[in-house]
């Protein structure tokens, strides 16, 4: 058929899958930080909720972004 897409698998990379994605810092397994200090010298924040490293803890306001200020 023109134009169909090719039938190969799309997950060919490194074959982990699924899981909690988004840390694409190298054997950190859950990322999170103590501090907001931590989390900016990272270059991290601010933190979203949903984000790695989002802790309710750093979340002053409640607003569901953390280390924004």
């Amino acid at each position: 058929m023109p134009g169909a897409a090719p039938s190969g698998k799309d997950d060919q990379g490194d074959g982990k899958g699924g899981g909690k994605g988004g840390d694409d810092k190298p054997g950190s397994g859950a990322t999170s930080y103590p501090n907001c200090a931590a989390a900016r010298k990272a270059g991290a924040a601010p933190l979203h909720k949903g984000d790695p490293g989002y802790s309710r803890d750093l979340d002053r306001d409640g607003d569901g972004v953390a280390c924004d200020t």
